[in-house]
């Protein structure tokens, strides 16, 4: 009589055992933590900026940062590819399949990295041109701009550990070093800006000099920990070669990440174009859009956490054969989604100009802007986060190309529209309205695909077998 096949033990991140959501949460927690810090890191190197350089200076970042935003869409797509990759892998309990995924998804992303930064040193004034940069906001602007490219090839290695190591379920990790790269950051902010001991006062410079020494550190240290604690997604000896792309793994990040890049691109335009018709309404607007934005980032991170934390989820769910429990997974997430983003808007709705002021001054022109700006559109988050969760599950299926036509019909066709047709009414309001409007009809394209794209008979198909 022969023995029953032993079953291989559980790895260690694990997300297709335990109770649903609980496990979810717990996954997510430190992505949201993680977020927020990133957040947090903005808002204060922000407040230092506009309290020590003023509003020009303020309105010069912000500019600035949705170019960078714009160039690391790419890489970042690649990236959630390599995480579905990965969760896959894991759920399979396939650690060097793993390991390879993530190997090809640093040397692709890494090469990526210095060619655009190369090319985005040099394309800066271009780049601050095409967003209409006010002339005021536009020399500090470029010198920001140039310094910040320099941390772009770090940021995009760290992210793809962090990425790599999420769909391998350790959230965790990632999180230990974002604290110290956060800190750091901040603690240099001001001293590089005003200048200490032998070190000039650089301005605006030393604030993007801040963020390329605290992100380089940051790296080091990560690299560092995932050697001495031999964490199961390291590279050594042989694996090394990895890092060339591998022809399968490269075929896969490449097939999916190219479009999941493309999301990123499509909702990083759309910001840019929005910038731009800010930018339009002038300095004020542009202030006061600016500060907005670093409040409405703490909005928008319980479903960036929570629809991460699905698709590695749901991607170890499908190695693991356990795709039973997905649409429980995608459900939780977007129930907790709508909790946590709808409590963090009655706060802020309570405390919105002591913190605005924080950015802005207190006496500055923008605030009283900036307070009309978020009644109106604050409310764009409930919907699009339920868009962003289930996403998340539509990912990790390989679902991409009707989530970039969700977007490109939400985002341009939608809310350009309604921005063109409100405006002669409206004025400048017609901004915020069409941000809800299109925020809106993203969610409810997002459900009709959920439920009658043909992913998911074969998901049922798939069960009931």
């Amino acid at each position: 009589m022969s023995e029953a096949p032993v079953p291989p033990a559980p790895l260690r991140g694990d997300l297709t055992q335990g109770p649903l959501l609980r496990t979810l949460m717990l996954f997510a927690l430190p992505q949201l933590v993680g977020n927020v810090l990133q957040s947090l890191n903005g808002s204060i190197n922000a407040i230092w900026v506009g309290q020590l350089l003023g509003d020009k200076a303020l309105a010069a970042t912000a500019n600035a940062n949705i170019i960078m935003f714009l160039l690391f869409a790419l890489v970042f797509g690649f990236g959630m590819a390599a995480t579905v990759k990965i969760g896959q892998a894991w759920g399979r309990k396939d650690v060097p399949g793993a390991r390879r995924a993530l190997g090809t998804a640093l040397g692709l992303t890494g090469a990526i990295a210095l060619v655009t930064t190369a090319g985005g040193m040099v394309l800066a004034p271009q780049l601050l041109d095409l967003l209409a940069t006010p002339g005021d906001a536009r020399g500090e602007a470029l010198a920001y701009l140039r310094v910040v490219f320099i941390a772009n090839p770090v940021a995009t290695l760290t992210t793809m550990i962090a990425m790599g190591l999420r769909g391998a379920g350790d959230a965790a990790t990632p999180l230990r070093f974002l604290i110290l790269t956060v800190v750091l950051d901040v603690i240099l902010n001001p001293l590089l800006i005003l200048g200490f001991g032998p070190v000039p006062p650089l301005g605006i410079a030393g604030s993007a000099w801040a963020t390329v020494i605290a992100s380089t550190v940051g790296l080091i240290g990560l690299l560092a920990w995932i050697y001495a604690k031999d964490l199961p997604l390291r590279l050594r000896g042989s694996e090394l070669r990895w890092l060339k792309p591998h022809r399968a793994e490269l075929g896969f990040i490449l097939a999916k990440g190219l479009p999941m890049g493309a999301q990123m691109l499509v909702i990083s335009g759309a910001g840019v174009i929005m910038i731009g018709l800010v930018n339009r309404e002038g300095i004020v607007m542009a202030a006061a859009y600016g500060a907005l934005l670093q409040v409405w980032n703490y909005i928008g991170m319980p479903a960036m956490a929570i629809g991460g934390a699905v698709s590695a989820m749901v991607a170890q769910h499908i190695g693991a054969a356990r795709e039973e429990r997905v649409d429980a997974i995608g459900w939780a997430g977007s129930v907790a989604n709508l909790a946590m983003t709808g409590a963090l808007i009655a706060v802020l709705l309570q405390f919105d100009r002591p913190v605005l002021e924080l950015f802005l001054g207190s006496a500055s022109a923008a605030v009283p802007a900036a307070l009309h700006i978020q009644d109106l559109a604050i409310w764009t988050y409930l919907p699009f986060g339920v868009t962003i969760v289930l996403f998340g599950t539509l990912r990790a299926y390989g679902v991409i190309y009707a989530q970039l036509a969700v977007l490109l019909v939400s985002m341009y066709a939608v809310r350009l529209g309604a921005y063109w047709l409100l405006y002669p009414h409206l004025g400048a309001d017609a901004l915020w309205y069409s941000l809800v409007i299109s925020s809106i009809l993203s969610m409810l394209l997002t459900l009709a695909i959920y439920f009658l794209a043909p992913w998911r008979k074969r998901m049922l198909a798939r069960i009931a077998g």
